[in-house]
Formats: structure tokens, C-alpha cells, sequence
């Protein structure tokens, strides 16, 4: 397989991303439904955050089986300890100061000078901004994990293994198809309508990144690389199902849990397929 072929497959692996990303278009003004959608995406993203940790775990038990059995190897173990526990820390506390940043900035501009309060079309503008925001985070996370993806797609191709690199993009794209959606459920959530050129940013940040790893992947492989970019979107995406589950918390907690369920299934049964197919 060429260079050329390898990173077209990344790419349509990636941008599939786009196929879920319409539902940001949609209003609704049930309050069930809107919770419902809010938990699907929670549900899609918590199911995310177990795959990327079981695979950014392996290469750190692998460097530990590797001092177990040849008594060496204590620097390569610390390297990838450090960049699995220092890329989940930046994922989730860099998330954390740049939201406190975003809002503090946002503040002023909702106040009227000299008001008391926020009126309730700034309240509403102020909600907008921040769902935008908490999705526009999701699609970073998600983009994150879907280089390490594409270092994978890369890597296989780069080492002959075709049959493996073909499966893992149909894989990958059924993935990337339901994590368009994990990025607007939030927003459906909130009955804010996303512009088109929003989810065109979101998708490129979210999807576009499938395609630099592949690119990535067909020349370097690295442990270090791969655990450290599954690190930082496990911090980033553990942040945001944090922010997702205390907004459930202030609808309907009974539909969030169904659609967290709901979403967490529809994310199995993705791998699942890609299980089946021996992926």
C-alpha cells in the first residue's frame, strides 16, 4: 500500500466525523428529549475513555512485563509512566484553566455597566457561548485520541500489514461516526443550533487529526507518541464528562442515565463490529 493510499484511507477514517455533526443543526423544545441527547453523548464519551485508557495502559504494563523478565529497561518504564500520567493531568486541568479563562473573559461582555445582574437575554447569549465552547472541548479530546488512531492506521500500513490497516479504517470510521454526535449532543441538549461553519471547525478538529496520524504513522513509530496523545485525550474527554454529567444533573437525571446507557451501548457495539471483523 502506498503513502498516498494510506493517508486517503486515514482520511475518510476521520472525517466520517462529519456524518453525526447535522444533529447540531436541531431544536427541540423537549425538555426529555434534550437530557436524553445530553446523556447519549456522555454515554458515547465515557465508552471512549475506557478504550483510550485500555490502549494507552498496554505499552506501560508492556514496558513493566519487559523489567520482569529481563531485569532492564527502568528508564523506558519511567519515560512512559511520566508521559501517561503527565498527558492525563494537562488533558484535564489544561481544559479546566482554559474554560476559567474563557468565562472570565466572557463575564464583562454579558454585564451592562454598572448592572447587578444578567439579563435574561444575556443569560441565554452567556449558555449559548459556553455549550459552544464545551463542544468545541469534546471535538479537541476526540481529536486527540483520533491521531493516536491514525498513528495506528499508519503504523500497520507502514509495516505491510494491509488486511489490518483496511479494518482498523472501517473501524475507526464507524467510531468517528458516532463521535460527530458525541460532539453536538451537548448543544442539542441545550436547544442551541450550532452555524454551519461552527460544525465545519468542530469537524476538522475532531476528525481532521485521524489524517496527521496516518501521515504521522507511515514514518515514526513511537511509544511515547501514541501513549501520549491517548493520555491527553483521556484527561481532556474525562474534563468534559465531568461538565456533561453536572448539566444532566440540572435537567432530568432519569433521562440522563438512559441516554448515557444508550450511548455507551451504541459506542460498544462499534467496537464490537470492529472486534467481530478481527481488528
Amino acid at each position: 500500500m502506498s503513502t498516498a493510499q494510506t493517508v486517503a484511507l486515514g482520511a475518510i477514517a476521520g472525517f466520517t466525523i462529519f456524518l453525526g455533526l447535522p444533529v447540531g443543526r436541531m431544536r427541540s423544545e423537549n425538555v426529555r428529549l434534550k437530557t436524553f441527547l445530553t446523556g447519549v453523548s456522555a454515554g458515547i464519551l465515557v465508552f471512549l475513555l475506557f478504550d483510550i485508557l485500555e490502549h494507552a495502559t498496554v505499552p506501560v504494563e508492556d514496558a513493566i512485563n519487559a523489567i520482569r523478565d529481563s531485569h532492564h529497561g527502568y528508564g523506558h518504564l519511567a519515560a512512559v509512566g511520566l508521559v501517561y500520567a503527565g498527558g492525563i493531568a494537562v488533558g484535564l486541568m489544561g481544559l479546566l484553566y482554559v474554560s476559567r479563562m474563557w468565562r472570565r473573559r466572557r463575564l464583562p461582555a454579558s454585564l451592562g455597566p454598572g448592572a447587578m445582574a444578567v439579563a435574561e437575554a444575556d443569560e441565554a447569549r452567556a449558555r449559548e457561548h459556553e455549550l459552544l465552547h464545551l463542544g468545541m472541548s469534546i471535538a479537541l479530546g476526540i481529536g486527540l485520541h483520533n491521531f493516536s488512531e491514525g498513528l495506528a492506521i499508519g503504523q500497520a500500513a507502514h509495516t505491510n500489514k494491509v488486511s489490518l490497516a483496511l479494518l482498523l479504517v472501517i473501524g475507526f470510521a464507524l467510531h468517528n461516526a458516532t463521535e460527530g454526535f458525541g460532539i453536538v449532543g451537548p448543544l442539542a441538549g441545550g436547544n442551541i443550533r450550532a452555524s454551519w461553519k461552527w460544525l465545519g471547525v468542530a469537524g476538522l478538529i475532531g476528525g481532521g487529526p485521524t489524517f496527521l496520524g496516518t501521515l504521522l504513522g507511515t514514518t515514526v513509530s513511537s511509544d511515547l507518541v501514541f501513549v501520549g496523545f491517548l493520555a491527553l485525550a483521556a484527561g481532556a474527554i474525562l474534563y468534559v464528562i465531568g461538565e456533561l454529567f453536572a448539566s444532566g444533573r440540572r435537567l432530568t437525571w432519569d433521562w440522563m442515565l438512559w441516554g448515557i446507557l444508550a450511548g455507551f451501548l451504541i459506542g460498544l457495539a462499534t467496537d464490537m463490529i470492529l472486534v467481530a471483523a478481527g481488528a
